[in-house]
């Protein structure tokens, strides 16, 4: 598949999917993959394009709505990430613009990508109208939202303080966000691949479409 896309510019690849789905690990798991394939890969989390917490949390810590809406500075990543990596950019581009644990701008620099480079993007939202335009191929990371649960517990108790802090935040703001997305965007069927990874032992894809099909031909 690589292969397959010419080197004009980085082929910019989306790996969206519910928090704790595991979007980060295969995001990293195709990086090799890429390198065998002789191309470069660039890695970029959406982690590194939050908004300040004032305007995240301005509905509420735990609304859905303002997840959804206000999590992620979505101008700030096309400018500073898909527009130069896209046709005719200036291949000039950063990989974060804030530290949302600083809550506080990024000192990332610029850097500059190699036009046979591929772009491999992790985070939630991803498939939003906004964004939708600007990737080349699309993977949804699907998972059952009691393992998500079962993973956040495990993993985030240390950042919000405690298991019932994350159990509430996942149940009243996350998870409910992502059903918000789908309601209204319906991943799932605008991703080119759909990965259900519940069990990350032994993910397999769910849904391929004709162009994800095509590509591998």
């Amino acid at each position: 598949m690589i292969n397959t896309y010419p080197l004009d510019h980085p082929p910019r690849i989306a790996v969206d999917g519910l928090d704790a789905a595991g979007k980060s690990t295969l995001a990293d798991d195709l990086v090799p993959f890429v390198e065998l394939h002789g191309r470069a890969a660039i890695r970029v989390s959406m982690d590194g394009f939050h908004r300040p917490a004032a305007e995240r949390y301005r509905q509420g810590e735990l609304s859905p709505e303002g997840c959804y809406r206000d999590s992620f500075d979505t101008e700030a990543f096309i400018r500073g990430v898909l527009e130069p990596l896209g046709p005719r950019g200036s291949l000039a581009y950063r990989t974060a613009v804030f530290d949302v644990e600083r809550d506080a701008p990024a000192a990332a620099p610029v850097q500059i990508a190699s036009a046979g480079a591929v772009l491999l993007v992790d985070g939630v939202f991803l498939l939003r109208p906004e964004l939708r335009p600007h990737w080349e191929f699309a993977i949804f990371v699907d998972t059952h939202p009691e393992e998500i649960l079962r993973r956040a517990l495990a993993r985030d108790a240390g950042r919000f303080g405690s298991k019932e802090a994350v159990r509430k935040r996942y149940e009243k703001r996350y998870l409910p966000a992502q059903e918000l997305y789908s309601s209204e965007v319906d991943p799932r069927r605008l991703a080119d691949v759909v990965v259900e990874n519940t069990d990350p032992a032994t993910p397999f894809v769910t849904r391929a479409s004709g162009r994800a099909l095509a590509l591998e031909r």
